[in-house]
């Protein structure tokens, strides 16, 4: 759909980037298409840096911020596009064009896409340095290297080199680190979608369904309720498939008696949500499934409850990890202490992975997690997720046979606010007594 005025936040992202890095200039193309097969392409998705710095989605396109060496305007807004050419049109969809996409999108300057190569040695005229992630695409590689060259070039015996060129991405990942209101009301929006697809899983999931119906069944859940794509690929993991973390195939039948893990969320309007739920295939957890779920909500919840500003990601694996091993001790699972089995590292065992990770335009989103070399500490903006989990192997000896194959994560959206958090996922159920009312009113 064509849009006739992008948001006033877009601009106010340009500025904030400009400003803090007021002698650079950015490149910032955007994704390739890939063919998936003969004449059929992937689903095209923008490069997010570019959609968080101007909100055009098209491909074929690119954005440069480049510095004029005037006080104001202190940079030039120059957008790359596709023309519009009618025969493409019928075939594609309407496209923006050149003078549109200058109007919608707030460009000083706008040109085809192919005169980027033409254009980009004048426009790094006053850069000191060129921010561009080399390595995406080979042939857009090669047009900002000629621009460079031809940059130098143009400065006669000047002695100087070729302009320093540095990764993008680190740099508009900080800014996107911390959201924007804007930004919080649309993870929101993901959020509330996505906990709706994984509560329709457990009003409707019964025995004998194939995980792939439940893939269906929740993609078409969080679709039809306005996500427009989704942020990942979902993880459907029944029975001992739970315990493989990134499980794809999506296609054995559920059985009675065995847990269900759905790592699943929608994205809108490029944000996204994350969330993992685990269930029963049936009506109840087992004994021993009950046992496991509980002592991972107990981290989860306490992890929750932690954060606020000025605690670390590492702070709360710390928690996590001693909360779980020591439910497992009281189990008479372990052999030592719950400190000793961590301080050997044998947790890793159950618990892989980390606690969490950055999350916004990206599922695993772009920021720093070290600074200097020390954990970063939370500030409000900041969204992340908390998902811890237990994983027993289905061919580890060191466990009884009966907790063998019991894979269970649960992972909510965390967005750190002054006083504390907000759960932007809560309308997931994640208390055992509620999911077991669901299962018991099953259709």
């Amino acid at each position: 759909m064509i849009k006739s005025q992008v948001p006033e936040y877009f601009r106010k992202r340009r500025d904030s980037l400009m400003k803090a890095n007021s002698a650079a200039a950015f490149i910032l193309p955007a994704n390739p298409e890939y063919v998936r097969n003969n004449d059929v392409h992937y689903p095209f998705r923008q490069d997010t840096n570019l959609y968080y710095l101007t909100g055009f989605d098209e491909p074929e396109s690119c954005l440069v911020l480049a510095p004029t060496g005037l006080e104001s305007p202190a940079y030039q807004v120059v957008l790359f596009v596709r023309e519009r050419v009618r025969e493409r049109e019928i075939w594609e969809g309407e496209r923006y064009g050149v003078d549109r996409s200058a109007k919608i999108f707030g460009a000083d300057l706008c040109f085809p896409i192919h005169e980027l190569g033409k254009q980009l040695p004048g426009l790094l005229k006053h850069a000191e340095s060129v921010h561009y992630s080399l390595g995406r695409d080979a042939e857009t590689d090669r047009v900002v290297l000629r621009a460079l060259e031809e940059q130098r070039s143009s400065q006669g015996r000047s002695g100087r080199g070729l302009l320093p060129l540095l990764d993008s991405r680190p740099v508009v990942g900080e800014l996107r680190l911390r959201k924007g209101p804007e930004e919080a009301d649309l993870l929101r929006r993901a959020g509330k979608v996505s906990a709706l697809a994984h509560k329709t899983l457990m009003e409707q999931v019964r025995p004998g369904w194939n995980e792939f119906e439940v893939e269906a069944l929740v993609n078409f859940t969080m679709r039809k309720n306005g996500s427009e794509r989704l942020g990942y690929d979902s993880i459907i993991a029944g029975g001992r498939n739970a315990t493989c973390l990134h499980y794809r195939a999506n296609n054995e039948p559920l059985r009675d008696g065995d847990l269900l893990l759905v790592d699943a969320g929608g994205e809108c309007d490029y944000y996204t949500a994350d969330i993992t739920r685990t269930f029963p295939v049936g009506r109840t957890f087992t004994s021993e499934q009950a046992q496991i779920y509980d002592i991972v909500l107990k981290a989860q919840k306490e992890c929750v409850a932690m954060t606020r500003p000025g605690l670390t990601i590492e702070q709360l694996y710390d928690h996590a990890a001693r909360v779980m091993m020591e439910g497992v001790e009281a189990l008479g699972l372990l052999k030592v202490p719950a400190a000793k089995f961590i301080s050997e590292a044998g947790h890793k065992a159950l618990f892989p992975h980390g606690i969490g990770h950055w999350l916004g335009m990206d599922v695993h989103d772009s920021g720093i997690y070290k600074l200097g070399g020390a954990a970063r500490k939370l500030e409000a903006g900041m969204c992340f997720t908390i998902e811890p989990g237990l994983y027993f192997q289905p061919d580890d000896a060191q466990w009884p046979e009966k907790y063998r194959g019991i894979g269970i994560r649960i992972e909510d959206d965390i967005l750190v606010t002054p006083e504390g958090c907000e759960v932007l996922t809560a309308g997931a159920p994640k208390e055992r007594a509620e999911i077991e009312a669901l299962r018991a009113g099953s259709r």
